[in-house]
């Protein structure tokens, strides 16, 4: 699987998140973010094209040098320096109340303690800081469930440890946030047990 994983897994996810059907999404997801952000799971920087003008700067956190080599021509094209800062989404190199904004997209499903992650980046939002997350999950309908629950162990295998069961907004509560606005929904063209997405913004609990 290190090979699989290093080398291989890095163009499946760049070729399937980086699907047109995963555009509106993560437009909507980007918006209002502000200042120093920082961005959990960066993956290939599919999310640079939508990066608002009221970004200041990115602090990339993205274990896979691959996924990091593919961004290149992403980040050659933007304005808004990017750096990568970081491997671990759990444990992340930064002092407390430093970032504006953070931003997950399809994220959340694979780090390993997604509520770890979740823990560090209220850590590290400054008061009044927000939290930008789209993740697919645990879907509203329970027929639909029953599938994912059936294919989960599937999914984990060839898809790097992707959960498909994960409930996205109990998760983020959990960890100390309110959600300020959340959308969930099926993402169009996606078969249902992978596709069920939940869209929102939160903020640090008081």
């Amino acid at each position: 699987m290190g090979f699989y994983r290093e080398r291989i897994l890095p163009h499946l996810v760049n070729a399937s998140c980086g699907s047109s059907l995963t555009t509106a999404s993560r437009s909507r997801v980007c918006t209002g973010l502000n200042g120093r952000v920082l961005e959990i799971g960066f993956g290939s920087g599919l999310n640079i094209p939508h990066y608002p003008n009221t970004i200041r700067s990115v602090s990339a956190i993205e274990p896979a040098d691959l996924g990091w080599k593919l961004a290149r021509s992403r980040l050659a094209e933007t304005q808004i320096p990017v750096e990568r800062s970081g491997l671990d989404g759990q444990s992340l190199p930064f002092d407390d109340d430093t970032f504006d904004s953070a931003l997950t997209t399809w994220t959340l499903c694979t780090i390993p303690d997604a509520g770890a992650a979740l823990r560090e980046v209220r850590r590290v939002l400054a008061p009044g800081g927000t939290l930008h997350f789209v993740e697919h999950g645990l879907a509203p309908d329970e027929n639909v469930r029953r599938w994912q629950h059936r294919l989960e162990p599937i999914q984990k295998r060839v898809a790097g440890g992707c959960h498909l069961t994960r409930d996205i907004p109990s998760l983020v509560l959990d960890a100390g946030f309110d959600i300020r606005e959340l959308d969930t929904y099926y993402e169009d063209h996606v078969p249902r047990p992978l596709g069920a997405l939940s869209l929102g913004v939160a903020v640090p609990s008081p």
